[in-house]
């Protein structure tokens, strides 16, 4: 089969495109890098600057980001699995779909931020603000939202089980649609204007006296609790 110039010129395009990719996955951190399917784990860049950069689908696993400027960065698919994130901005990024086991967010300022479908079981959002971030459908088993900032977050369909809300920070409506709240700590939390908060939610959830819940909800017959079932 004979070869046109303008497939050659394609090729050649897609070549030199792969090359370049390629180069940037060893460019130091810059805002707006273009890390995307790169090779980033185990690494100690802390307090980097990488707003605004592409790092979709790359391996973050193990590595050290604490106190950087993640704002507006781009994480989709991304590895992050026992990474930390401490103390850094990260602001309208976008975590979606990421892998984040165990995954460190503590004081992180994510506000307006997605986290939409991501897997972020057991991670640590501890004093974190997450004001109007979107964790729609995400895996959230036994997250601690200790001291987070979580109003006007967004939690549709997400799994909550066992996760640590009891002692977050909520001072407006959050939007609980369809969310499995099995066991999930809420003991004192202000949920009077939950958005989607059905009673067989609450039913699951273990609270207390001190819950708020929105007027047409009940508190449950089986709180609190007992230690053993919240563990």
């Amino acid at each position: 089969m004979r070869t046109t110039p303008t497939a050659l010129a394609a090729l050649a395009l897609l070549l030199s495109a792969s090359v370049g990719q390629a180069a940037d996955c060893k460019a130091d951190p810059a805002p707006g890098i273009d890390w995307q399917e790169c090779n980033k784990s185990r690494l100690m860049l802390s307090d980097s600057q990488l707003e605004g950069a592409n790092l979709s689908g790359a391996d973050l696993s193990y590595t050290d980001l604490r106190q950087s400027n993640l704002a507006g960065a781009h994480f989709e698919k991304a590895t992050l699995i026992r990474s930390s994130l401490a103390g850094s901005r990260a602001d309208k990024a976008n975590f979606s779909r990421i892998e984040g086991y165990r995954t460190v967010f503590a004081k992180v300022s994510a506000q307006e931020a997605s986290f939409a479908s991501a897997e972020l079981q057991r991670a640590d959002f501890t004093e974190a603000n997450l004001t109007g971030a979107d964790f729609q459908k995400a895996e959230l088993g036994r997250a601690d939202f200790t001291d987070a900032v979580i109003t006007g977050s967004r939690f549709p369909m997400a799994n909550l089980s066992r996760v640590q809300l009891n002692k977050a920070k909520v001072e407006g409506p959050i939007d609980l649609s369809g969310a499995f709240l099995f066991l999930t700590r809420v003991e004192g939390l202000d949920l009077s204007q939950a958005v989607g908060l059905e009673q067989w939610q609450i039913d699951e959830a273990c609270g207390d006296a001190a819950t708020k819940l929105p007027a047409n909800l009940k508190v449950p017959s089986g709180w609190p609790c007992t230690a053993g079932e919240a563990d």
